[in-house]
């Protein structure tokens, strides 16, 4: 009996021995293939850290050659603008030699070789003013002036941008204070000077801005601002055309804008009906605004106006619009006009312009 239990006491240590030994070895095979995984991730790490910083090195190399870009198309502009200003003078300076052959013939002087020369100089420049003009149009879409949106970002838009004639329609109603109700209401009440400086607001005078250094140095334009009236932004051009090429007078403009503070409501009609008194009728319409009409050529009745009556001062509106001529919408879509959107794309479509509906870092 005795040499039995030992003999089961020998089985069992041998059999703990066995089981301590595997043990072991688990813990050892863990610890190996730990380490192996610890390894690899280091190695991944650094491939993936490697590989970020040719990214970010790609990124800076990008960022400067849109700098030198940027720079190369102001200086084309610049030298666009003076060439416009050259062919002027040209122009003047070839009447002035027409005028004084013409006062040398009447003196009587008849010494053929100094009129040839005149005859030749006058050839001379009016193949120089040739060139110019061709030279404009082929750089057509190149602007009088630059604009770089915030952090020096360039974009593309799908915007059609040129055009001999273009007017632009800016909506200066109080709903442009602000995207929803209740800030429009709060800031309808505080002083003027700070409506104008406005989120929103901000935004539309900035998105004029890039459109006017957008637009095509020997073309004429016109800004047009709407609530329930519809004026001129330069009081002084009512009813005419402005040369883009004239710096002073474009600068001039977009200065105006910048005292103008948002009021009243919106009548699409209204300024719609402004572009019938240019002449001639403008062959590139943009229209910057938040939302459909809320009255149409005359104030309404009551104070409230629903989403379906301000669809039909819409559709009334649009009747009053130039046939064949391609409507650009830029709209920056308010709290509580979910029909807005579906409108205005739908213009753009029938009259093959673009629509687009800015993110409020834009431009």
């Amino acid at each position: 009996m005795a040499r039995n239990k030992r003999s089961n006491i020998a089985f069992n240590l041998s059999f703990l021995d066995i089981m301590s030994c595997g043990f072991g070895a688990v813990v050892l095979v863990f610890l190996i293939i730990d380490h192996s995984i610890k390894e690899e991730t280091r190695d991944l790490n650094r491939d993936l850290l490697s590989e970020v910083n040719l990214l970010e090195e790609d990124v800076t190399d990008g960022e400067a050659g849109l700098v030198r870009l940027r720079n190369t198309l102001a200086e084309i502009d610049m030298q666009m603008v003076e060439a416009q200003g050259r062919a002027t003078r040209i122009i003047d300076q070839t009447e002035e030699y027409e005028a004084l052959i013409e006062s040398i013939k009447r003196d009587g002087f008849t010494d053929s070789e100094d009129v040839e020369k005149l005859k030749a100089e006058i050839l001379s420049l009016e193949d120089e003013v040739k060139k110019l003009r061709e030279a404009a149009e082929e750089d057509s879409g190149q602007s009088a002036r630059t604009f770089v949106g915030e952090g020096n970002r360039q974009y593309l838009t799908g915007l059609n941008l040129g055009g001999r004639n273009i007017a632009i329609l800016l909506d200066v109603s109080s709903s442009m204070l602000a995207d929803k109700l209740i800030n429009i209401i709060r800031l309808r009440n505080m002083d003027p000077a700070v409506q104008r400086k406005a989120d929103k607001w901000s935004r539309t005078l900035n998105t004029v801005d890039w459109l006017t250094a957008q637009l095509p140095v020997n073309s004429y334009y016109q800004i047009i601002t709407f609530n329930t009236q519809a004026k001129a932004a330069l009081e002084e051009t009512e009813g005419e055309w402005m040369e883009v090429a004239n710096q002073a007078q474009l600068e001039k403009v977009t200065a105006q804008l910048r005292d103008v503070t948002p009021a009243g409501g919106t009548s699409l009609e209204n300024a719609f009906l402004a572009l019938q008194k240019l002449s001639p009728a403008p062959d590139n319409i943009f229209l910057i605004t938040d939302g459909l009409p809320t009255q149409g050529a005359a104030a309404p009745r009551g104070s409230k106006i629903s989403g379906r009556d301000r669809q039909k001062l819409y559709r009334q509106a649009i009747r009053q619009l130039p046939q064949n001529v391609p409507v650009n919408i830029i709209l920056a879509p308010m709290e509580g006009d979910p029909m807005a959107a579906s409108e205005f794309w739908q213009l753009a479509q029938v009259s093959r312009g673009s629509f687009m509906s800015p993110s409020a870092d834009w431009p």
